[in-house]
């Protein structure tokens, strides 16, 4: 079949939805966990191995997507990301097993590691570098409305019908996502195609999947440290070895080398992992915090959550205009301290806060983390060109998903370190203890702000539009 040539607009709100499928399916599946335990007949906290088995499935696979994309052609590769994705879906509904389960689990990660960073490349390619900030702020609404809706949806489907229809809601989104992906996208394949470099797969994969596994269990109460610690060192010595072959093999290595020496670029390496990682834990902590330190029920904690999400949302309108008046320099360099202080103001909040408070401090701190977010992201892309378009996305998209990744292990590591510390067991933790893991975490959403001073008072200039007085290109 051959896809009509459609407007970049369409293109992009069918991306938008995968990524909402992809997202939604990330967060829904947390507050069916005790009812999926009971049908498998085991322990709530063994279901952490299908959330876990699917975080790994994607630090391995994304890597190689651009590389699959070019082999392939965009349109091959997405549609039959979707079709993977989304009958891993139903055969995760109709799982008698835990072994099941995490199986189906595995091959849902497969189609997920390609079906968003080729969506993301396939925006890239049809959208022009003066509209994509536009672009990547369109296709992050739904993925965080689906933040949003996700855990709330997921309560209500297993309270009033059973944990499987949490699966079975993919079907008809995955149905519709395929037959617009064959009529709208097409079907283009790179060029030149270098040969697949299996080594530094190899040694990626190891390094990344392992980084993961062991973060999280040693975020884990009641686990031994020397285990993961052992895990983490072989990561590391994985990731080192892919790098060292990575300069050896420019031409071939997943790892892009050549677009990490623009700074546009390694900035989305560097210091924005250190912010996604940050802001990836405040989901993580506050909702602990407001039950435990607050005495909050889950459901009234996790409307406050809502605000946090709503200020997401809302900086999306504005993204352009404020690129287009400060550019990306400036703009990264004081919203990221605004951002950074927001997170540090919820170390403040405490149980006689008054509700309002606590709403407006969340919304301001999603509102500008968003911008923050939306920024280092089109930052990355604005000075790559078409032909390294699909190796870069590829690795950055890589990087992305193992920083987020690792927010919830992040946090878990930081609160139970700081409540050792003051001499007590992390398993009922106290309000002095949430305020000081999250300052401690605040300080690592400063990774951008230090990496953007390096950046020239022009960068990215193409991309948001913004004209340079000669008294603004003065470095501050």
């Amino acid at each position: 079949m051959t896809a009509k040539k459609r407007s970049p607009l369409y293109v992009t709100s069918l991306i938008a939805g995968a990524f909402f499928m992809e997202n939604l399916d990330g967060t829904i599946i947390a507050t069916a966990l005790p009812q999926m335990a009971r049908s498998f007949h085991v322990g709530a906290v063994s279901l952490n191995i299908g959330m876990t088995a699917y975080l790994l499935t994607l630090a391995v696979f994304i890597p190689i997507s651009g590389w699959v994309a070019d082999r392939f052609g965009s349109r091959s590769v997405f549609a039959s990301a979707i079709v993977i994705f989304t009958v891993a879906s139903l055969l995760c509904g109709i799982s008698k097993t835990l072994t099941q389960f995490t199986l189906m689990r595995i091959l849902q990660g497969i189609g997920g590691a390609m079906m968003v960073p080729v969506g993301r490349l396939i925006v890239l390619r049809n959208t022009p570098k003066d509209q994509l900030a536009q672009a990547i702020a369109y296709i992050s609404w739904p993925g965080l409305t689906a933040l949003v809706l996700g855990p709330a949806l997921g309560g209500f489907i297993t309270t009033y019908w059973s944990w499987h229809w949490i699966f079975f809601l993919n079907l008809p989104l995955g149905i519709a996502a395929l037959v617009l992906t064959l009529l709208w996208i097409e079907n283009l394949r790179a060029e030149e195609i270098h040969p697949f470099d299996w080594l530094t797969f190899a040694l990626g994969g190891a390094a990344s999947s392992g980084a993961v596994y062991a973060m999280e269990k040693l975020g884990a109460e009641g686990q031994h440290w020397q285990g993961p610690v052992a895990i983490l060192v072989l990561s590391l010595i994985a990731g080192v070895a892919a790098i060292v072959i990575a300069r050896r093999r420019p031409t071939t290595s997943f790892i892009d080398l050549q677009s990490m020496k623009l700074k546009t670029y390694s900035l989305s390496v560097y210091g924005a992992s250190l912010f996604r990682i940050s802001v990836s834990v405040l989901p993580f902590l506050l909702p602990l915090m407001f039950q435990i330190a607050f005495g909050m029920s889950a459901f009234h904690s996790g409307l406050y959550l809502l605000a946090l999400f709503l200020g997401d949302l809302s900086m999306k309108s504005v993204v352009i205009q404020l690129l287009r008046r400060f550019g990306f320099r400036r703009l990264l360099i004081v919203n990221g301290l605004i951002t950074t202080s927001s997170m540090a103001a919820c170390a403040f909040l405490g149980p006689t806060t008054p509700p309002a408070l606590i709403a407006a401090v969340l919304f301001f701190h999603g509102a500008f983390r968003s911008l923050e977010f939306t920024c280092m992201t089109t930052l990355a892309y604005s000075e790559i060109t078409p032909e390294r378009m699909s190796r870069a996305n590829g690795f950055l998209s890589a990087v992305m998903q193992l920083s987020m990744g690792l927010g919830v292990a992040v946090g878990a590591i930081t609160l139970r370190f700081v409540a050792h510390s003051r001499g007590h067991s992390a398993t009922l933790p106290q309000l002095i203890d949430f305020r000081l893991a999250i300052l401690a975490i605040a300080v690592l959403s400063l990774g951008p702000v230090f990496d953007s001073l390096g950046l020239a008072p022009d960068a990215g200039s193409t991309t948001s539009g913004h004209l340079q007085t000669e008294l603004e290109a003065t470095p501050v």
